[in-house]
């Protein structure tokens, strides 16, 4: 397995232009992780989202109770398959070495895009995410990109 600093890995698993995609035209974002915890960094992420204009769809185990509360003001869902409307970007808060099946839900359930947060590198999910014509960036996060923007 590539580490984050494989260099040339690194450039294809952070494609400006499917980043600029992603930020800019995508509108849903699927926050797996997010289990409405504001100490979490999902939870901080997805309220950036929303304030540059985003829909968070929260995706945690914990939405399995259909009695949980909503997060930043959505509703939540168990899985991304239980979600009853398109997710543009799956945006995934796990470990590697968990995040790669959330990649292939998202190709599962017709997303858009993928997207694997800060220190979350799984080479195969980016190889078998992209082989099925799935964007997908790695290793990085919403927030530093838009400041590399300076926006």
């Amino acid at each position: 397995m590539a580490t984050p600093d494989t260099v040339a890995d690194r450039g294809s698993w952070q494609d400006r232009a499917t980043i600029d995609r992603m930020l800019d035209e995508l509108e849903t974002w699927a926050v797996v992780g997010l289990s409405g915890d504001p100490a979490r960094t999902a939870y901080t992420i997805a309220s950036l989202l929303q304030r540059r204009g985003k829909r968070i769809v929260p995706i945690h185990p914990v939405f399995a109770d259909r009695d949980a509360p909503t997060v930043l003001g959505e509703q939540g869902y168990a899985t991304l398959a239980e979600v009853p409307f398109p997710i543009d970007v799956v945006d995934v808060f796990r470990r590697s070495s968990a995040a790669g099946e959330f990649a292939d839900q998202a190709v599962e359930v017709g997303a858009e895009g993928v997207w694997f947060q800060l220190g979350v590198i799984d080479e195969d999910a980016f190889e078998r995410t992209t082989a099925a014509g799935v964007p997908m960036v790695m290793d990085t996060c919403p927030a530093i990109e838009w400041r590399r923007r300076g926006l």
